[in-house]
This record gives C-alpha cells, structure tokens and sequence, in this order.
C-alpha cells in the first residue's frame, strides 16, 4: 500500500494550486503565480507520495483526480509528467478514471494531445457562463470562444468524457441570460453538466466588495428559479439530476466525486488536499510555499485530523444520502420523521428509498439537520 492507508484507497486526489488570478468568487487554497514552477511542484508531490508510502507498494487506482486550483496551468508536459511521478507509487487500472480540471484559455489540441497521450481520459472545463459581461464579473481568464475551441481541441485529441461548470445565482445587476448559459452549453454535447450555485465568502474579492456596499447579493428566489430552470432544462434534455450539483448522460456520472458521496476511503496529497480513511479524516497545510518547504524537508505537511465518531459518521452519511439520486434506505423512524417533507413536495418513496425532490435539494441543509436530530431524540 502505497499512502498510509490500512485499507488502501482507490481513489486519489491530487490538489494542483496554481492559477493566473483569483477569480471574483473563490475562497479555495490556490497560489497565484506568472510562471508555473512545474517542476518544483512535481517533485513536491513525489516527495510526500514517497513520505505517506512504503518502499515497493504501489496502490491501484480506479479513480485520480486532478483538482484545484488550474491543474491545466501545468500545461501538457506537466500534466505528463505528473502522471508519470504519481505512477511511481500508484498504478491505475485498464478503465480508470482520470480527470483534469481545465479552464478553456489552456485548451491547446497540442495541451489536450499529451493529456490523452498521459492518460487523461475526462476533463472538467470551467466555463462558468457564455455571457462575456459575466465572465469579467467573476475575474475568469478566458471568453466565451474560448470554451467552444476547447471543447473542440479534447474531442479532436481523443478525450471523450467531458464535463462542463457552470455558476448559477448571480446578482440580479450582472448581465447573463441562464437560459441561453445552459442551451449553448448543451450545444457543446457534454456528458455531465455540474452546476454551483453562487456564495459569497468572507475572505474572496465578493466578500469584500459586499463589505464595502458595492454588491447586492441574488435574492434567494433567483437561486430558486436558477436551479428549478435547470433542472427542468437539463431533465428534458436526457440528463439524469444523480447528485444535487451534477448532471449526467447515461454511464456518465463522475466515478471519482461519487467516492465521496458513497463515504468511501480517499487519498490526497498536496496543499490543502484532505484524505479520508473511513473514520478519520486529515488534511495537509494550505499555503503552498509552506506545503512545499515541509516535503522538500522530508515533514509531514498533515495540518490537523479528526477522528470521527460512529454519531459523527452517521450524521456524515445521512447528509450524503440525502444529497444523491439514491437517497437514503427507508427505516420506521425515517418514514415517520419525513412524512411532513413528502406531503410538502420536498422528498419521495422510491423503490423502498427516501429521496429528495429538486424542491428537495433547495432545503438539503435544513432538512439533513432535521432528520439527524430526529434520529438523535
């Protein structure tokens, strides 16, 4: 076993920090940067694989995940050799699944053919919307030709999985029309559609411009409409709603995220990547300089862990349920607890399973914290 694991994981996520610049909504660990040090990365990476392994393991793979951050901010010799590092501690098996996050600026047929070449065989391209006023607002790097050509280069290098972001919500003074946001979206022929709706976070260029009175925040009756609107415009368009932010063709859905909502063992490494073993989870220091400094070093970048209760990991995995097409197994306790969510539209019975409605998922928060404390009674 190749990451500390007593049960080896088969799924692994590997957080790439690097982008141009923060984009006007996001709070995640990234380290903005002109030039990307790839190979500093690199070797950080193969350092605390070789730091959580054991000489001569090599753990199999049904999933890898290239998240961040811009993993494709590596460029195609990056990615390549990244893949090449990882599979000094790992193998993946023959129908793995191997996803980059990409935002379209970095779309070359060139970057997408040593991505194939590589073995990445699923992109996640961060379009976020068509609307070129909409996509200044958020600070992205690129416009909306640019997320056609990109589609374009991946199908033309072979990458036949491909799944598109898009940002809901947006206040109601931004120019965009969500309607045509998800037609041209589906113009593009994507297999998966994941779609996150608008938060303003402390800490991020949103937060401040609502600090300082320049942001009216959307309504919670536009993020209502926004997602009713998908859900409906995706559904008649043969997408199953399988998750509450995903959207998937048949035999489409993401392996990888499905780990997670199934409460699975994962692996991570790099800045702020988090890892879970199936009772405790853990996760490495945020900064990326400080990331490297401790592996460069041979120390453990662990910056804390919590040990997770059987009370902990039932409430974890009722939350999970409840966030998925297969909900959860229906007990007395549940069929007593939500009979007021059926008769208000919110949830179903479904082949002996409680699921929620898109009505449903609008109030997944409250309505977790309501079963998990009628469970606890």
């Amino acid at each position: 076993m190749a990451l500390s694991f007593l049960v080896p994981p088969r799924h692994l996520y590997v957080h790439v920090p690097f982008c141009a610049r923060r984009c006007s909504y996001c709070d995640f660990s990234i380290a903005v940067r002109r030039d990307v040090p790839v190979s500093d990365y690199i070797n950080g990476i193969r350092r605390e694989l070789a730091l959580r392994g054991r000489p001569g393991d090599r753990t199999e793979l049904d999933t890898l995940y290239l998240g961040g951050g811009t993993p494709s901010r590596l460029g195609g010799a990056g990615v390549a050799e990244l893949l090449a590092a990882i599979r000094e501690h790992a193998h993946w098996t023959d129908d793995a699944e191997l996803t980059l996050e990409a935002n379209p600026d970095d779309v070359t047929l060139e970057n997408a053919t040593r991505w194939r070449e590589a073995g990445i065989n699923r992109v996640s391209l961060g379009a976020q919307s068509f609307s070129p006023p909409a996509l200044e607002w958020m600070r992205r790097t690129h416009d909306a030709g640019q997320i056609a050509a990109a589609v374009s280069h991946l199908r033309e290098a072979g990458i036949a999985q491909l799944s598109l972001d898009l940002i809901f919500a947006l206040p109601e003074d931004v120019p965009r029309d969500w309607g045509e946001d998800l037609e041209r979206a589906l113009a593009l022929h994507p297999d998966h559609i994941s779609l996150y709706g608008l938060t303003v976070e402390p800490h991020t260029p949103l937060g401040h411009w609502r600090d300082r009175g320049e942001l009216t925040e959307s309504p919670d009756t536009r993020y209502e409409r926004d997602f009713l609107v998908a859900h409906s415009t995706l559904g008649d368009s043969g997408f199953e709603h399988y998750e509450v932010s995903s959207y998937a063709l048949a035999g489409a859905r993401a392996r990888h995220n499905s780990s997670y909502w199934r409460h699975v063992p994962y692996a991570a490494v790099g800045p702020a990547a988090h890892r879970f073993d199936g009772a405790r989870r853990s996760w490495n220091v945020a900064p990326y300089t400080e990331w490297l400094r401790r592996v460069r070093s041979g120390l453990d970048p662990t910056a804390g862990e919590e040990q997770l209760t059987p009370a902990d990991l039932a409430e974890e995995r009722t939350y999970i349920g409840l966030r998925t097409a297969e909900g959860l197994v229906l007990t007395e306790e549940i069929t007593a607890s939500t009979a007021r969510w059926r008769d208000a539209g919110w949830a179903q019975i479904v082949n002996g399973r409680l699921q929620l409605t898109a009505l449903g998922w609008l109030r997944l928060d409250a309505l977790a914290a309501d079963l998990t404390h009628a469970g606890s009674r």
